[in-house]
């Protein structure tokens, strides 16, 4: 009895901390990307609508938000950063589906977007290059131990990273996919 008395113990224990992962979801992405999200630019001729995202279960001490969109097999060296979006209030826990159209006054009050690969601040969806093959879009939501990076707009997306990165305590991402054909 005190065998399985101590195993249901266990099980509830490991429910109840699986079950307050830091978790990202999304209602407008599912594992593949669309012309909704594709860029409209480089020969794209998407909507460029940035995805909505939602998270949960933010861990303790966080004071505010950041989320990247990062291809990791754009043709460059380095990469191709598509989204930046910083300074995400902590008491939000959801961006709508086109919150970087800045005409729709989605973006919560003090979220910064800073520059993209694109070279201008604000989501730019996939776009890979045609006949590249599909590429991998990492959309990552960070739990930041700050309110404020201190940095603006004008922040390219490797300086973006590193604060963002020496700000995070934890985070969760989602992965979409897309070919150009």
């Amino acid at each position: 009895m005190k065998k399985v008395l101590l195993t249901i113990a266990l099980l509830a224990g490991t429910l109840i901390l699986h079950a307050q992962n830091f978790t990202l979801t999304s209602n407008s992405i599912g594992g593949q990307a669309t012309k909704t999200q594709e860029f409209n630019g480089f020969g794209c001729t998407g909507e460029n609508l940035s995805p909505q995202l939602a998270w949960k279960n933010a861990p303790e001490g966080t004071k505010s938000y950041a989320i990247t969109i990062y291809d990791p097999d754009a043709p460059t060296g380095s990469g191709w950063w598509h989204w930046v979006v910083f300074d995400i209030p902590a008491n939000v826990n959801e961006l709508a589906a086109g919150a970087s159209n800045v005409t729709k006054g989605l973006l919560p009050n003090g979220a910064i977007e800073s520059l993209t690969n694109y070279g201008k601040p604000g989501y730019g969806g996939p776009c890979p290059p045609q006949g590249h093959g599909i590429h991998t879009y990492m959309i990552t939501v960070h739990a930041l131990k700050t309110d404020k990076l201190g940095i603006d707009a004008s922040a390219n997306p490797a300086l973006a990273g590193y604060y963002i990165n020496s700000q995070t305590i934890e985070k969760a991402s989602i992965v979409m996919y897309y070919e150009r054909d």
